[in-house]
């Protein structure tokens, strides 16, 4: 799997998986690759503004571990946890009351519908989803 920098011509920058270089041009030429923020199908690739290389955690080929990757996943995840209030299922109210200035700006996290989530992009709120990591059950139970 590589994962690339992508933009559209409205210049918004996301990123995808693929199974190799070839795969995503194979997907670009058959029009199945949009942009999540304004659905524009004309992607290109964009230059990526890091590089993670960690050698303890790479196999022999010098690709990254599923593990490591995971890993890196984990503490991200932590990090937003740590800096961010959540704020449960009034995401979308809370993020239009600092949109609008009723409330000062902070970091949240929470959850919104499909309905908010479009509410949210068409008044111009900027947000971005972050996968979950899920835990590990405690085998011992």
């Amino acid at each position: 799997m590589i994962v690339f920098d992508l933009k559209c011509s409205n210049n918004h920058v996301f990123e995808a998986w693929f199974k190799n270089s070839q795969a995503f041009n194979e997907q670009r030429e058959q029009g199945l690759l949009s942009c999540p923020v304004c659905g524009d199908c004309h992607i290109e690739k964009a230059l990526s503004p890091i590089k993670v290389k960690r050698a303890s955690s790479q196999t022999g080929d010098g690709i990254i571990s599923q593990e490591a990757v995971a890993q890196m996943v984990r503490t991200f995840y932590k990090k937003v946890v740590e800096s961010s209030e959540d704020v449960g299922t009034r995401f979308a109210a809370e993020a239009l009351k600092m949109h609008y200035g009723v409330v000062e700006p902070r970091s949240i996290r929470g959850v919104a519908t499909d309905e908010e989530e479009k509410m949210l992009k068409d008044e111009g709120v900027e947000f971005f989803r972050i996968p979950v990591p899920t835990k590990k059950e405690d085998k011992a139970n």
